[in-house]
């Protein structure tokens, strides 16, 4: 996607570079979404806080990705998160209007959305399958398996988060594959052998 960004920038069409604070929400749950936004760097994500104060993830946005973009054209573009900066980030927006005069008057600009609307379509799809593993050990392996065979994480709060598991149950689990030779860790990176 970082084609997509210099070619934005090239084809004259007026776009804004925000510079986010860590912890600084973008957009909040129910905000119409007006424009795309792609994440120059940093890394971005979409969450929900429920009244017991629970805090699920529901995408992570890292350099490259682009948010907003299967809103934007829907019939109801309201956002179903918070988007959030995970650290200090920079972002692109662009305008809808905007963004339909640069994909109409660019192909390439139109191949590359295109292309990350498809790759968000399996994410999703990738994201359903792993979400009807019942058992924690079957969905840390497949997880393992759809990220090449290597985990990178920053905590295990957030890996946990990011298979829909409890902290202690992910936390348990990887100590068992661990043990059963299944997985190495080293440096927070779980790899499967």
């Amino acid at each position: 996607m970082e084609k997509i960004i210099k070619l934005i920038k090239n084809s004259g069409v007026k776009y804004l570079e925000l510079d986010v604070k860590n912890r600084e929400t973008l957009f909040f749950e129910g905000d119409e979404c007006r424009k795309i936004g792609i994440v120059i760097s940093g890394r971005l994500s979409i969450v929900s806080y429920y009244s017991d104060g629970k805090e699920v993830i529901y995408n992570i946005l890292e350099k490259g990705k682009m948010f907003g973009n299967n809103l934007i054209f829907s019939s109801e573009p309201f956002y179903r998160g918070d988007v959030v900066a995970e650290e200090e980030s920079k972002v692109l927006l662009i305008d809808k209007e905007e963004f339909l005069k640069a994909i109409s008057s660019n192909q390439e600009i139109l191949e590359l959305f295109l292309r990350e609307q498809s790759d968000f379509s399996k994410s999703l799809n990738l994201k359903i399958k792993l979400l009807t593993i019942d058992s924690a050990k079957e969905r840390i392996l497949y997880y393992l398996t759809i990220n090449k065979n290597v985990i990178t994480y920053k905590s295990i709060t957030k890996l946990a988060k990011a298979l829909y598991l409890s902290r202690e149950v992910v936390s348990r689990t990887i100590y068992k594959l661990e043990k059963e030779g299944l997985i190495e860790i080293k440096d927070k990176r779980i790899t499967l052998k």
